[in-house]
């Protein structure tokens, strides 16, 4: 009997100190989600401060573009998967073609960035879902390809 009592006297408290525990614990996570939401003006954000977040724009002035390459990379982009992840003028699973002109400047130097990016695949600056790689096409296409992207930015 007097092990029957013992044993009983541990497991409450056990179950106390298991309350307690419990306790402090809700009341450190009201806590600590209380401080780290942003107030409520900080949350909300106009839809055009959002896109200019969104595309980030590079500083930088255009060069110039050869019209057939141009040409070229519009044709390519017709007939490849680019319309799987990519319109023109808004996004769909990946950015708006309209928009990644906004944010790169007409330099060979980020056609070359680009196009690269169009052969890995991968992760870029633009969030999910990651871009599907393009091992069979070729350097020079690819670069056609993003030079017509880029001519896009009206």
């Amino acid at each position: 009997m007097t092990t029957y009592l013992l044993l009983f006297n541990c497991a409450t408290t056990i179950n106390n100190n298991h309350s307690e525990l419990r306790r402090n614990l809700i009341f450190f996570l009201v806590i600590f989600s209380a401080c780290t939401q942003k107030p409520a003006e900080e949350n909300i954000d106009s839809s055009e401060e959002k896109e200019q977040a969104y595309i980030r724009a590079i500083e930088g002035e255009d060069e110039q573009l050869d019209p057939e390459i141009i040409k070229r990379g519009e044709v390519l982009i017709a007939y490849s998967d680019c319309a799987t992840c990519h319109k023109s003028d808004k996004r769909a699973k990946g950015p708006a073609f309209q928009d990644i002109a906004k944010r790169y400047p007409i330099k060979e130097i980020y056609i070359d960035l680009l196009a690269r990016k169009v052969i890995s695949g991968g992760t870029g600056s633009w969030g999910s879902p990651i871009m599907s790689p393009h091992p069979d096409l070729k350097e020079e296409d690819a670069k056609a390809m993003v030079s017509y992207i880029l001519s896009l930015e009206e």
